[in-house]
């Protein structure tokens, strides 16, 4: 199976978060050792990057570009089709359109799980969603 990670999880992995870490890590870990993908949307990496850009912080940039060229991490596009069921998840749940983005990517490329620290994103039926804790 393949595990989508949306970008708050990549942030506190990236990061070190004190208390998200520990527990990205070891979802990362679990779902390795299971034989199970990580995937990572385009977006995310947009996302990702504005707060290096716009401090100008070379090394925290320089880390989330190890992340994204990691060679065990599959990079996801957005694709035509993943823009009109981002509409359609918007349309029905409410969401905000990069979460919608986030979750329609996940669910054109086949991904079995969405991983996330929000919440909200469990109101969406048409993939599995683990909500950290």
């Amino acid at each position: 199976m393949t595990i989508y990670l949306d970008t708050n999880c990549i942030i506190y992995f990236v990061e070190n978060h004190p208390v998200w870490c520990p527990k990205v890590t070891a979802r990362i870990v679990a779902f390795r050792a299971a034989g199970d993908g990580i995937a990572v949307g385009d977006l995310a990496r947009s996302e990702c990057l504005v707060i290096p850009f716009r401090n100008k912080d070379a090394g925290l940039e320089s880390r989330y570009r190890a992340f994204f060229g990691d060679s065990d991490i599959r990079g996801l596009s957005i694709s035509v089709d993943a823009c009109e069921r981002a509409a359609r998840l918007r349309a029905d749940y409410s969401l905000k359109l990069p979460d919608a983005l986030h979750l329609a990517t996940a669910i054109e490329h086949g991904c079995g799980l969405f991983l996330t620290a929000d919440a909200q994103l469990a109101r969406c039926p048409e993939i599995a969603v683990e909500v950290l804790v």
